[in-house]
């Protein structure tokens, strides 16, 4: 761990030079590639030692399957040997350390190579693979044309910004963000003239590095001071459970779950800092004419703690990650999207039995919540007073949700998932059937846009 912090800290300080001293008008594309690329393989191996041969072999035997697999097996080639290697270290993390201990080990940056694996195969097969009129508009956008070079490959999942702890990023976006188009993307999106502009503004990442770097520092010492001061393994101690209400235990649950996150909060903000330090991760203008720096950002905070709705709260917690299970799963799937998008997130993340009762309980909740939202939420839409009712309570139904279905996460074993549910008397799973059994469940919208897409599709080959 304290590698880790160390090699961020060093990436921050080294993405600042990078910017500086090797900008697009200062370095040719080669030469920006090849130092991300160095510098990535560096920092794995000084933080993993000898347990970064995984990121290189898994890397190599994918460039492998990328240049001589058939196109239209590209992606479930990738897939497979991608998820399969990473499955077999999960594996071996089990035998290696500590069962229950989750350690800073060569898992962490294989998972988010695995990400960056899957999300190019399957951008090079909407590219070469498949016709326009079936892809939907994110995807036209994203498609990729042809095989990246081995050297444009390699800085693209080794590179320094985001080889320790992400995020995972689209192909285009970071060859842009090398060559140098990255901003210029973006800003042409506006109508600069409209606002008195001469010529394009030149925006600069160094406010929103500082403010993220602010939002490090607090959790930083949030963790060091509620993190360790309320650990989840109270809410199954014997002692509490003989002693506490059922409703005081659901009050604990939410303040143990949030002192979980300030950790999450640290990474994922040092991380979206490095690669804005770097330049990397404008997203435009806002209404407002502010630059936004959030193309990489993994949370919105504010969106998370004040979220009226299961599917909010997910959307807004590991942003690149829900992203990533979108375009290789969710939209891709040819049924039952949620569950298999879920399924893939439980095996991504390992084989702790923790992880697999959080995401198929996360399955049967976002389910619930849906029929709800559905069935009951017009209902309050007539009068203010009424909306904030509505959103008061389900803010507070979605945070003891959350805190219900993420217990095991960080639990980890079965038995302290049991006992943990026996506890709360299965209330979340016992209330999310009840729902589903009563209220009427109407077509997703993914299904409805798979079947638009195919009677389009066939109109376009029968004509």
């Amino acid at each position: 761990q304290i590698n880790f912090v160390a090699c961020q800290l060093f990436a921050l300080l080294a993405a600042f030079w990078f910017r500086i001293y090797l900008s697009p008008s200062h370095a040719s594309s080669a030469v920006r590639h090849a130092f991300a690329t160095l510098f990535g393989i560096y920092f794995a191996v000084f933080c993993f030692g000898w347990y970064s041969i995984h990121l290189f072999v898994l890397v190599m035997m994918n460039y492998g399957i990328m240049n001589m697999a058939s196109v239209p097996n590209i992606h479930r080639y990738s897939f497979v040997v991608a998820m399969g290697y990473l499955t077999l270290c999960h594996i071996s993390r089990i035998y290696i350390f500590h069962y229950g201990i989750l350690t800073t080990d060569f898992s962490g940056p294989l998972m988010i190579i695995t990400q960056k694996i899957t999300t190019l195969a399957c951008q090079l097969h909407d590219g070469i693979g498949r016709q326009a009129e079936e892809l939907t508009a994110e995807q036209n956008r994203l498609a990729v044309k042809s095989r990246p070079s081995l050297l444009e490959y390699l800085s693209y999942l080794l590179n320094f910004m985001s080889i320790i702890a992400g995020p995972c990023s689209n192909y285009k976006d970071y060859i842009a963000f090398i060559e140098g188009r990255h901003v210029h993307m973006k800003l042409l999106e506006v109508n600069w003239k409209q606002k008195g502009y001469d010529r394009l503004p030149d925006p600069s990442p160094t406010g929103a590095v500082m403010y993220k770097l602010c939002i490090t520092l607090v959790s930083l010492i949030l963790f060091l001071t509620l993190t360790k001061n309320f650990p989840m393994a109270y809410i199954i101690d014997n002692e509490f459970l003989d002693k506490t209400p059922f409703l005081s235990r659901l009050g604990y649950l939410y303040v143990v779950t949030q002192a979980a996150k300030p950790k999450y909060y640290f990474a994922w903000t040092l991380a979206d800092a490095v690669n804005n330090a770097a330049g990397y991760g404008f997203s435009g203008v806002d209404e407002r004419g502010t630059f936004r720096w959030d193309l990489l950002s993994n949370l919105n905070i504010w969106n998370i703690e004040t979220a009226t709705s299961f599917k909010m709260y997910i959307e807004n917690w590991n942003i690149q990650t829900a992203a990533w299970l979108k375009r290789v799963c969710y939209d891709r799937a040819p049924w039952y999207p949620t569950a298999l998008t879920f399924i893939l997130s439980a095996l991504w993340h390992g084989i702790y039995p923790g992880y697999y009762f959080t995401f198929l309980t996360g399955i049967l909740i976002t389910l619930a919540a849906r029929a709800i939202r559905n069935n009951c939420r017009h209902y309050f839409l007539s009068s203010v007073p009424l909306k904030i009712a509505y959103d008061v309570v389900t803010w507070a139904v979605t945070q003891l949700a959350v805190c219900y279905t993420v217990a095991p996460f960080v639990m980890l074993a079965v038995e302290p998932t049991i006992k943990f549910y026996k506890s709360v008397y299965f209330h979340m799973h016992i209330l999310s059937i009840l729902v589903l059994l009563l209220l009427p469940i109407r077509p997703q919208t993914h299904s409805l846009r798979r079947a638009q897409n195919q009677a389009t599709l066939n109109s376009i080959k029968s004509k």
